[in-house]
């Protein structure tokens, strides 16, 4: 007599199993984003005041830093923030430099923005065209190679022949500081637009000329705004070349008229008034671009 025996294997019912299938489909796990830390102004206050620190005891104890510099010669902090307060409002000192600031500044920031904005006017609209026309590229893209190396400080001597003394020398050369970067960017940016991205606003129907700025320039506005950010930060470079020379008014105007008295704490003053205006300008250029654009093309 032989006996069979069956085993089982114990399985959920299917209306259970049905029901954690579903539940686990209806309910996907959602990853969570981690929260970034932004430690802000926290994080590079500390550089300027170590900065401020080493200034005030390499003054103090005239310590000689490398390429021979003796720091005995300089100013301290204290001073430069004495001049400079007098330089902003005056009655402090009361000299010829008393509360002439705004009129420096002034005069310096048009001449930046006349320069910038020529720039801008034409590299955009051409490195455009350069990046969508392989036969303009190949025909512009030796000559612009070949200019783009010469130095600011060569262009300055033959500006002053050609051209004179005066504030359109020192726009002029603006300009050729900042008309390079922004072109080469802008063409880097329309090379890198995907194809994808015509294609599909071809098949929406868009014409080829609308294709340009409904497509092209808004694909391409992260590089052609990194670009107009380092042609701004070089404006304010090249602004002290043009204004050293036929000027009376103006940031480097100021620093030869200190140089030729000998007055170190206001040529400091001159520089970190530069550094601030250069500073605040690309802040604001990134803040008109982020409302136009939103915060995508912005890189930081």
């Amino acid at each position: 007599m032989t006996t069979t025996i069956a085993t089982t294997r114990e399985t959920p019912p299917p209306d259970v199993t049905a029901q954690a299938t579903q539940g686990a489909i209806a309910a996907p796990q959602r990853r969570r984003k981690p929260r970034r830390f932004s430690w802000g102004w926290g994080v590079a206050l500390p550089v300027p005041i170590l900065i401020l620190i080493g200034w005030h005891l390499g003054v103090q104890y005239g310590w000689t830093l490398p390429f021979d510099i003796k720091m005995a010669f300089l100013p301290t902090p204290a001073e430069v923030a004495v001049r400079g307060a007098d330089f902003a409002v005056g009655g402090i000192l009361d000299d010829s430099f008393s509360g002439t600031l705004w009129t420096h500044l002034g005069a310096s920031t048009v001449r930046v923005l006349q320069g910038f904005g020529l720039a801008v006017l034409v590299a955009v609209p051409l490195g455009v065209l350069m990046g969508r026309s392989r036969l303009l590229f190949r025909m512009l893209e030796p000559t612009v190679n070949l200019i783009r190396p010469i130095p600011v400080t060569a262009w300055a001597p033959l500006t002053l022949l050609i051209i004179g003394f005066g504030d359109r020398s020192t726009v002029f050369l603006v300009f050729i500081a900042a008309v390079f970067p922004i072109l080469l960017n802008t063409i880097s940016g329309v090379h890198q637009v995907p194809g994808r991205l015509l294609e599909a606003a071809a098949m929406l129907g868009t014409p080829k000329y609308q294709s340009l700025y409904k497509v092209v320039l808004p694909a391409a506005a992260p590089q052609i705004i990194s670009g107009m950010r380092i042609a701004m930060g070089l404006s304010w470079v090249i602004l002290v070349v043009g204004e050293t020379v036929g000027i009376s008014t103006g940031l480097g105007a100021l620093i030869t008229q200190a140089r030729e008295q000998s007055r170190t704490d206001l040529i400091i003053v001159g520089m970190i008034v530069i550094g601030l205006a250069g500073f605040i300008a690309d802040r604001l250029l990134s803040l008109v671009f982020t409302i136009a654009f939103g915060r995508r093309p912005i890189q930081k």
